[in-house]
């Protein structure tokens, strides 16, 4: 059986550090017999450029028929004198994601040993393993509800959720919990916001169809204050959009680097996005200098989540773990200037790494 991929190569650093994670994938399918049936496609910045729209319809059909979509990083300044529904990251990934039913946000954070001096934490803080992942609500909430209006003299946003909203998004959560370390926090504001009520009464429900699972209740701005105190306290992070947004973003900085960091999507069509979790750094484009790490582990995502490959996932991620062990670092994350190596070296490594296992 061959698994239909859609690639999206997306913008500036996004088709170079694609490469990577394709050759990477070609390695594991010959390791693991597997076959991959690759179709590219256009996307955000590109899709404007040589189509007139940040999300084509050939693209869209692309997606549609694909087992998974495996998307590089969109956007870049070039495009941002356009309208916001016309840009990149709206009009393109926002658009797909509705399109497509996305509604939770799989982020995992894993600080390597070895890279514990980038971290712009303190050693004394970094005591122990950092391995968390954050649960986010991906389609609803403060982004999506209604009423909401922009004027010269008022703006304003409505914050909903439903109890199947909740759910649904709980359910993805404590799942997630049962295959780790079985531990859960589930983050709202509950003490001021009704939304949370519900999110909270809905989740502590949840919790009871779940009995091996640890559960704790905490208060967003007391999250984002543990999360640098103590990020070695959290496993699972279960959270609404806009908490999810925020708290994320925060957990990826530990790790030191936005290009270590991969993402998946999961969809209610059964047709899972997975994508790095920085920008399209267009500053460096083309250079061969940027960290194709996230996109590699982004591919690996997808052989977990969409195709239950678990030993092929795994089979690459602890070959980049290799690569950061034994020095294979981009700018990003090496050592030094002088010590740092190219995006298609790191990609060179990890295949090496997978063929000789």
């Amino acid at each position: 059986m061959a698994y239909k991929i859609a690639v999206l190569p997306g913008d500036g650093i996004g088709p170079e550090v694609m490469d990577e994670a394709l050759k990477v994938l070609k390695s594991i399918g010959k390791k693991f017999s597997l076959e991959f049936d690759i179709h590219k496609g256009h996307i955000g910045g590109a899709g404007i450029d040589l189509a007139g729209s940040p999300l084509p319809k050939e693209t869209q059909e692309l997606c549609k028929g694909a087992d998974a979509i495996l998307l590089g990083s969109i956007g870049g300044p070039k495009w941002d004198h356009l309208p916001p529904e016309e840009r990149p990251e709206i009009g393109g990934l926002l658009a797909l994601r509705k399109m497509l039913s996305l509604y939770a946000n799989i982020r995992p954070v894993i600080l390597f040993d070895e890279l514990k001096g980038i971290s712009p934490l303190s050693a004394k803080v970094l005591q122990g393993k950092i391995d968390l992942v954050t649960v986010r609500e991906l389609a609803h909430g403060i982004y999506f509800g209604k009423p909401r209006a922009f004027t010269d003299d008022e703006g304003y946003d409505t914050m909903r959720y439903t109890r199947e909203q909740v759910e649904k998004i709980a359910k993805v959560g404590f799942e997630t919990a049962m295959k780790r370390k079985r531990k859960i926090v589930s983050i709202d504001k509950a003490n001021v916001l009704h939304s949370s009520m519900l999110w909270r009464k809905v989740v502590t429900e949840t919790a009871k169809k779940y009995p091996e699972v640890e559960v704790t209740n905490m208060y967003i701005d007391n999250a984002a204050m543990q999360m640098i105190m103590n990020p070695g306290q959290f496993d699972v992070l279960l959270t609404t959009n806009l908490f999810g947004d925020i708290i994320s973003d925060e957990s990826a900085a530990i790790a030191g680097s936005l290009g270590l960091l991969p993402s998946a999507s999961l969809g209610e069509l059964n047709i899972h996005l997975f994508e790095p979790a920085g920008g399209s750094a267009p500053d460096i484009a083309g250079k061969g200098i940027a960290n194709p790490i996230a996109q590699i582990l982004s591919a690996a995502m997808m052989l977990d989540y969409s195709f239950g490959k678990t030993e092929a996932a795994n089979a690459i991620v602890d070959a980049v773990g290799k690569a950061v062990k034994e020095g294979y670092r981009t700018g990003d994350i090496a050592e030094s200037k002088d010590n740092a190596v190219s995006t298609k070296d790191v990609g060179d490594f990890v295949c090496k790494t997978i063929e000789s296992l």
